[in-house]
């Protein structure tokens, strides 16, 4: 059965998923812009923006944010309009953008195979960074990071003895436990190591998205090609 447009039930059913896949990830990529932006001129976060020695984990992370969600919108929108105007040319450019994101995705998942005690290691780096520069400087924006990096791995400090200096950010536990605690520096190692399979199965996840993203954009822009073609 043909629609008005010329396409197929099931073109228009292949129409349709596009649109609402990509109208969601217009939605993820306004909120994730919107998260990097407020990271970059939020007034308890600005500090490591100006600062000679800013934390160089932190701003590329958030740069990175602000990028990645920024493409993440312009996709979007390529894929909904594309999708719902039955343009050919917006799917085109919407399947370019998929492969150079796809062929990005397994450059970077190889490099951070290839790359792990490294990674590891500067993340380390970087949290012994921070503590350094909260003890020179308690106040503002490196106490909340310190203590939302405590919190949320459930440790206290480099080592993990309440003489590290930092044991204000560090959450509470009683007896042995409050002098005694878990490092930041082995969290960190064992997190990364034990997650591992985690971020490789949700790579591969949205890599398979990707895909069927860009068999679904051709098959419908070759139907709109087509359609125009008999037209």
């Amino acid at each position: 059965m043909m629609s008005k447009s010329g396409l197929s039930s099931g073109e228009q059913c292949i129409k349709y998923i596009i649109f609402f896949f990509n109208f969601m990830l217009w939605l993820a990529g306004t909120g994730v812009l919107a998260v990097g932006l407020w990271l970059r001129f939020d007034a308890k976060t600005k500090e490591f923006f100006t600062a000679e020695n800013g934390q160089t984990v932190f701003l590329t992370g958030v740069y990175i944010l602000i990028v990645a969600g920024a493409v993440m919108m312009v996709v979007g929108f390529l894929g909904c309009c594309g999708a719902i105007k039955e343009s050919a040319c917006m799917l085109g450019l919407f399947f370019m953008f998929l492969l150079v994101i796809f062929a990005a995705e397994v450059a970077a998942g190889i490099w951070g195979l290839s790359n792990k005690d490294k990674i590891v290691s500067d993340i380390q780096q970087f949290y012994t960074q921070t503590v350094k520069n909260y003890k020179e400087s308690p106040d503002g924006p490196l106490k909340e990071t310190l203590t939302a990096i405590h919190f949320s791995l459930q440790c206290c400090g480099p080592t993990g003895l309440v003489t590290d200096g930092v044991s204000v950010t560090c959450p509470k536990q009683e007896g042995l436990a409050n002098v005694i605690t878990t490092g930041c520096s082995s969290v960190i190692q064992d997190m990364f190591n034990s997650r591992l399979h985690v971020i490789g199965g949700v790579g591969i996840g949205i890599g398979v998205i990707m895909v069927f993203g860009m068999i679904f954009s051709m098959l419908l822009c070759c139907a709109i090609r087509r359609t125009r073609d008999i037209v």
